[in-house]
């Protein structure tokens, strides 16, 4: 007897089990609409923020709260008469309109520090300028540290032509509307940071002190956007040239250790921005378009090893870029984030600000990202420090305390641990965990009830509150995907500890309840979904024998169902349905 499954209760019965796949399509992108590309509202509308989202940005950029105003105390006294008792009396403020409290009480602005690696034409230069200033519009205010590699180290002219195109640079930002200021001397010391941590690796040659931020806190104080040629300041006192990627090293130690400290200038700086004319770091796993979001503390090796030569020539600096990246991110908060965009996408930018997400998720199915026309050469790179992704195949192997913890955080109910570990001492199949225990994945192996293999089947899926939209949870299911469904593809062999993509892949199912809020995302992760009563059954389709499937059938169609398409999800409800809670009830 099949399975009641309601949403498909008006199709005919083989349409019901009917695998989805390859019917959705992108939304329409606001790239077709008529208005110029940075337009300012038009950029804000293409960054498409969720509720968390917002909510991110006005926690970091939003006014902040008052605390209420102290009550004033009338004493009526006089010279010779006694004074009665004080009576308080509480004098309330009219309250402003809307427009007035917008302008007593602005956004909080925040820095970003910013590679502009040229050289660019003066149609870019305006492009990218405008993007920067409608990121301040949105309080992140730019520091700007010039590079051109038009100039070699060791040029006859390369210190006249850097000033030329610093002031070039601070020209064209007030063009745009922008209040700018060329900070011509030496904001560093060339030289490694004295007691330099030996946590971090390839440390800046340059390094700050706190009279060094001087002209960059003016210029923020004064509302300009400083802009900084790459000089500094050698044992002999004499302003030289360096690397900007040392600039900007030693500008993210510094301005962190500085911090805020007076109340209108916080020096931290939340993101780090490279605008070149290359785009972000190209990947293997895309046919050379660039990587979505990158996880620098367990990606950062692989991306070296899976570099191909020819984009040597066509990204000459992505592996510099990324180890800039790195060395910012390292002294950085946590919570910062690095991008890599070309001169091509400005608007871009916007999009990361408000959301602090890649611009399509890494972690959505292959076809649908081949099939995105956002994802082109130029779509830019998210860069995060990141954590470290492991995968575990044995329970003794297992924190309990800390995967305990993990789970009852995230789903906020009481573990029934002792019912869920002897599930798992004869269902586990592989957990993989996202740093100590911020992030877990679990995935069981249930008999079925034929003749079939068992099912790999989802059991949790958890990050912790903490670290929601931190990129920890596109990380995660990255891994999953590399672990099962995914397995035996090329691009399937990232770094998390686990086949390295060698091996047959196979169906990945679970379930969720149907009023679950993440059930969005699942839906554009699955290949298809059914309605379970109470549940959603997802599943995701083994992608090495969608290919083959594909390859036998060249042009010859595809019919409604496969014939390994017969019974499954009759089995699979049967099976997914009965699976015991693991929460104390």
């Amino acid at each position: 007897m099949l399975p009641r499954i309601p949403t498909c209760s008006r199709l005919s019965p083989r349409a019901a089990f009917t695998t989805i796949r390859s019917l959705r399509q992108p939304a329409h992108d606001l790239d077709d609409l008529p208005p110029s590309e940075n337009d300012f509202i038009v950029s804000i509308l293409r960054a498409n923020p969720s509720l968390r989202d917002t909510r991110s940005y006005l926690a970091s950029f939003g006014p902040r709260p008052k605390p209420p105003a102290a009550p004033v105390r009338l004493t009526p006294a006089a010279d010779g008469l006694a004074t009665k008792p004080s009576i308080p009396v509480v004098l309330e403020d009219a309250k402003p309109s809307p427009v007035v409290s917008s302008i007593l009480d602005p956004v909080i602005k925040r820095t970003a520090l910013v590679k502009m690696q040229g050289p660019f034409t003066d149609v870019q230069l305006e492009s990218i300028s405008r993007g920067l200033v409608y990121l301040e519009k949105l309080g992140l205010v730019s520091v700007i540290v010039v590079e051109s590699d038009a100039v070699p180290r060791g040029d006859h002219d390369e210190r006249a032509f850097l000033i030329e195109e610093t002031m070039r640079i601070v020209t064209t930002l007030e063009k745009q509307g922008a209040r700018a200021r060329p900070v011509l001397g030496s904001v560093v010391r060339l030289g490694p940071q004295p007691e330099e941590d030996d946590n971090v690796v390839d440390p800046p040659e340059a390094h700050t002190a706190p009279s060094d931020f001087i002209p960059i806190r003016s210029a923020l104080r004064s509302g300009e956007i400083p802009v900084i040629p790459p000089f500094a300041l050698d044992s002999f006192c004499r302003s030289v040239r360096v690397d900007a990627d040392d600039v900007l090293g030693a500008l993210a130690r510094g301005m962190t250790q500085a911090g805020s400290t007076s109340d209108d200038v916080d020096l931290t700086p939340m993101r780090l921005m490279i605008i070149n004319r290359e785009g972000g770091v190209p990947s293997y796993a895309r046919s050379g378009y660039p990587h979505l979001l990158i996880n620098l503390t367990s990606e950062y090796s692989h991306i070296h090893e899976t570099f191909h030569h020819p984009w040597r020539h066509s990204n000459p600096t992505a592996l510099s870029n990324l180890a800039l990246a790195r060395t910012c991110l390292s002294y950085m908060p946590p919570t910062s984030s690095a991008i890599m965009v070309s001169h091509r996408s400005p608007s871009s930018l916007i999009a990361n600000l408000i959301t602090n997400k890649p611009a399509l998720s890494s972690s959505l199915p292959h076809a649908l990202l081949q099939g995105n026309r956002r994802l082109t050469p130029h779509t830019p790179t998210l860069l995060r420090r990141g954590l470290p992704i492991r995968v575990i195949r044995s329970l003794s192997d297992i924190d309990r305390p800390k995967l305990n913890a993990l789970l009852e955080q995230s789903f906020g109910r009481t573990l029934d641990e002792p019912a869920f570990y002897q599930r798992l001492e004869t269902a586990l199949d592989f957990v993989i965990v996202a740093g100590d225990y911020v992030g877990a994945a679990i995935v069981t192996n249930e008999p079925s009830h034929s003749s079939a293999p068992a099912i790999s089947y989802l059991d949790k899926f958890a990050v912790l509150p903490s670290h929601q939209g931190d990129g920890t949870v596109d990380f995660l299911w990255v891994a999953l995907h590399d672990e099962s469904y995914g397995l035996g593809h090329p691009f399937s062999a990232n770094p998390n500890g686990g086949k390295g993509g060698v091996g047959e892949g196979h169906d990945l199912v679970w379930r969720s309840r149907t009023d679950n809020p993440v059930n969005k995302w699942y839906f554009e992760r699955s290949s298809g979904h059914v309605r379970l009563g109470p549940w959603v059954l997802f599943w995701c389709d083994a992608e090495k024998r969608l290919k083959v499937e594909q390859a036998k059938r060249a042009n010859a169609g595809v019919s409604f169902v496969e014939d390994w398409e017969e019974g499954r999800l009759e089995m699979w409800s049967d099976v997914v349905e009965k699976i015991p809670s693991s929460w104390k009830k």
